[in-house]
C-alpha cells in the first residue's frame, strides 16, 4: 500500500467529514445541539430497543463521563430521558422523548440534505458503503 494514497484517502475523509458537519451547522443551531448532542441523538434508534449509558458510550467512542455530560443536556432540552434498566437496576437506559424523535428526524433529514455524500449515485454509494464497512471491520480497538 502507498503511503501517499492513504495519505489522500485520510486527508479526503477529514475533509468529507469537516465539510458536512459545517453545512449542519445551521440545523444544529436551530435545534440547540451541538455536534455531539446530534452524534448521541442520532445513535439512539426509535425502533429499537433503548441502548443503556455503556452501548452508547460504545457507539460513541467515548468515556461514562462524558457521555454523561451529553445524556444531561438532552435531557435538560427535553430529548431523552433515563431511565432504570429493569433487567440490570444499577444500569440507566437513554430514551427518547416523543420531541426527542421529532429533532432526530428533523437533524437525520438536513444532514442528508446537505451531506457532500448526496451527489454520489446509486452504484457509488453502494460502493463507498461496502468499502467503509470493510475499514470499520479492519480497524483495531483503539485504547484511550
Amino acid at each position: 500500500m502507498s503511503q501517499r494514497l492513504l495519505e489522500m484517502a485520510v486527508v479526503a475523509n477529514q475533509s468529507l467529514v469537516m465539510q458536512a458537519s459545517d453545512r449542519l451547522n445551521g440545523a444544529l443551531s436551530e435545534h440547540r445541539l451541538t455536534g455531539a448532542t446530534a452524534q448521541a441523538l442520532w445513535a439512539i434508534d426509535p425502533d429499537e430497543t433503548p441502548p443503556s449509558m455503556k452501548t452508547m458510550a460504545e457507539r460513541l467512542f467515548c468515556n461514562a463521563p462524558n457521555l454523561s455530560f451529553v445524556t444531561t443536556q438532552l435531557a435538560e432540552r427535553g430529548l431523552v430521558e433515563r431511565t432504570v434498566d429493569p433487567a440490570d437496576r444499577r444500569s440507566r437506559l437513554i430514551n427518547l422523548t416523543p420531541e426527542g424523535i421529532r429533532v432526530r428526524a428533523a437533524i437525520i433529514d438536513a444532514a442528508l440534505a446537505t451531506s457532500p455524500l448526496a451527489q454520489l449515485n446509486h452504484n457509488e454509494l453502494t460502493q463507498l458503503v461496502e468499502l467503509l464497512g470493510r475499514a470499520l471491520a479492519a480497524s483495531p480497538e483503539v485504547e484511550s
